[in-house]
C-alpha cells in the first residue's frame, strides 16, 4: 500500500510541477521598437519678379497642388508678392485662375501724374487686403514674406508682419512706374532691384528645399517701343545679373516660357498660366527627388 501511495504522491507532483514552475516566474513586459516615422524638410517656395508675368506664377501653383506639392513657406518679390499673398491667404490655384479672369490693368490704374510714379500704388495695395480678407502677413494661413528695398540705403528688406497689401506694394513698387510708397518713415522699391527671385531669403527663413520660379524674359525678348517698356526693360536688365547669382541657390529652378508675354501684357495672363503648369509639371520629378533626399529619420 506504500508502494502505492507513494507513486500516486509522484504522479500528482509531477502533474503540479509545471504549474509550480509557472508560478514562480516573472512575467516581463515585451518592448518593442517604434517604428522611425519619416521627418520631411520645411519646403519654400519662391515666386520672382516679372510684371504681368507673373500670371504664370498661377499655373505653377495649379499643377503642384495636384501633384500634391504643398509648400510650407512662400517668399515673393514684386508680382510674386501678390500671387504669394494671395496664396498664403488660403486661396488655392484654381481659386487664383478665377480671380484672373476678371482682372486687367485697370484695377491697379491710380494714376498719379504730378508724383514720383506714374501710379501711385494704393489700388494695388486696396486690392490685395480685399482679396485676403483684411488679415495681417502674421495671420495669413502660410507663412509668407516679400522683399522690398529701402530707397535711401539700398538695403534689402524682407517683410514677415505688418500690413500685407502694403508690404505688396513695396515689393511691386518698380521705380518710375509705383511711387515708393513711406513704411516707418522710409520710402521702399520693388525687391526686384536686390532680389528678383528671393532664393537665399527663404534659405534665411528656415527652407531646406526651395521651389524657385523665375519668370523673367530674356532681356532681347523685352519690347522698348514706348516708355513703359523702356523701363521695365532697363528693370530687367539689371535683374538678370542678380538672379544668375541667387537662381543656383535653389533645389529645383522652374522656368515657365513666357518668352512671347511682354511685361505689361496682361491679355495674355491666361497663356502665361497654362505655361506655369506645363513647366511646373516637367519639373514635378526633380521635385520629389529634393524632397525625398531631404527627408529625416526622426
Amino acid at each position: 500500500m506504500n508502494l502505492h501511495r507513494a507513486a500516486r504522491h509522484l504522479a500528482t507532483a509531477l502533474m503540479l510541477l509545471p504549474l509550480l514552475m509557472l508560478g514562480g516566474c516573472r512575467s516581463e513586459p515585451i518592448l518593442q521598437t517604434p517604428v522611425a516615422a519619416p521627418l520631411p524638410p520645411r519646403v519654400a517656395l519662391v515666386l520672382g519678379g516679372g510684371a504681368a508675368r507673373g500670371f504664370a506664377h498661377v499655373g505653377v501653383i495649379k499643377m503642384l497642388e495636384s501633384q500634391g506639392i504643398v509648400p510650407d513657406l512662400i517668399v515673393g518679390t514684386s508680382a510674386g508678392s501678390v500671387v504669394g499673398a494671395l496664396y498664403a491667404s488660403g486661396l488655392n490655384g484654381f481659386q487664383l485662375q478665377e480671380m484672373t479672369f476678371d482682372l486687367d490693368r485697370k484695377a491697379f490704374a491710380d494714376w498719379h501724374w504730378f508724383g514720383r510714379g506714374l501710379l501711385k500704388g494704393q489700388a494695388l495695395q486696396d486690392y490685395v487686403n480685399k482679396a485676403v480678407g483684411g488679415v495681417r502677413i502674421e495671420q495669413l494661413k502660410k507663412p509668407f514674406a516679400c522683399v522690398a528695398a529701402k530707397l535711401r540705403t539700398g538695403e534689402p528688406v524682407l517683410f514677415t508682419t505688418g500690413d500685407v497689401g502694403l508690404a505688396v506694394r513695396a515689393s511691386s513698387a518698380i521705380p518710375g512706374i509705383f511711387e515708393p510708397p513711406v513704411i516707418d518713415g522710409e520710402e521702399y522699391v520693388d525687391g526686384g532691384t536686390v532680389s528678383p527671385v528671393p532664393v537665399r531669403f527663404a534659405q534665411a527663413l528656415g527652407a531646406q528645399v526651395v521651389i524657385a520660379v523665375n519668370v523673367s524674359a530674356s532681356i532681347d525678348e523685352e519690347g522698348d517701343d514706348s516708355t513703359l517698356k523702356s523701363v521695365l526693360k532697363t528693370f530687367n536688365i539689371m535683374g538678370h545679373a542678380l538672379s544668375a547669382a541667387e537662381l543656383p541657390l535653389a533645389d529645383v529652378v522652374i522656368t515657365p516660357d513666357v518668352r512671347d508675354v511682354g511685361s505689361a501684357d496682361f491679355d495674355s495672363k491666361q497663356r502665361s498660366i497654362l505655361q506655369g503648369e506645363r513647366a511646373a509639371l516637367a519639373a514635378v520629378p526633380a521635385i520629389k527627388a529634393a524632397i525625398a533626399a531631404k527627408t529625416l529619420t526622426r
